[in-house]
């Protein structure tokens, strides 16, 4: 736990990949998770408050899967947290499992997130925290597991996320990373990443936090 009251807190709010999910077994440690990772990279001087979930979507009800629409979370996770300095916003992936689902939706679903920060979030000076808008990784739908995960088609569909998110990031003026610049899914299950994979998240977001001005 990090002791020092002067340091800069940063919210990760995601999914299974947030999380940690390891495509092999169940859970990464904290030290191979790219929120760990960042942490190890920024020091005492900032704060990682880890709050991912597996199969979380932005806005949307997942009937066979309660608590996983990330909006009505959310808040009560913003107003926890208080005062933030960061957000990053990681959601999407599980979105695209509702079928009817497009880009603009995902896009969407980010921005209602976004408003809840800029309604509810604070700083240590009172101002809305600053916010790193995150496209989520491809998918590899000939993976047989993202078949069984009712994924068929999400593939073509998440290909056109990117352009979506930066708008987004734009309109906002917030941070942006595209993922799928960055790294590829793991073989063994078409969506969750690799120990590598999490390093070059936390590199990649690193520099992004770093070029930050938080006053």
């Amino acid at each position: 736990m990090n002791t020092n009251s002067e340091a800069i807190k940063i919210l990760c709010y995601g999914d299974s990949n947030t999380w940690g999910q390891n495509p092999s077994e169940e859970r990464y440690p904290s030290n191979v998770r790219w929120t760990g990772v960042l942490q190890n990279l920024l020091g005492e001087d900032y704060e990682i408050i880890e709050e991912g979930l597996g199969g979380r979507t932005t806005i949307f009800d997942r009937p066979e899967k309660p608590g996983r629409n990330g909006k009505i979370y959310f808040l009560s996770c913003i107003k926890t947290h208080n005062p933030i300095d960061i957000v990053i916003l990681a959601l999407g992936t599980n979105d695209f499992k509702l079928g009817d689902i497009k880009a603009e939706d995902v896009a969407k679903g980010n921005e209602e997130l976004m408003k809840i920060i800029q309604e509810y979030g604070w700083n240590k000076d009172k101002k809305i925290p600053k916010i790193i808008l995150v496209c989520v990784p491809n998918i590899d739908e000939s993976n047989q597991y993202i078949i069984e995960k009712g994924m068929v088609g999400a593939e073509e569909k998440i290909k056109h996320l990117p352009s979506e998110m930066e708008k987004l990031a734009k309109k906002y003026n917030s941070g942006y990373l595209n993922l799928q610049e960055i790294v590829e899914p793991s073989k063994k299950d078409g969506c969750h990443l690799e120990p590598e994979a999490h390093k070059k998240i936390a590199k990649a977001l690193f520099d992004k936090i770093k070029e930050i001005k938080l006053n």
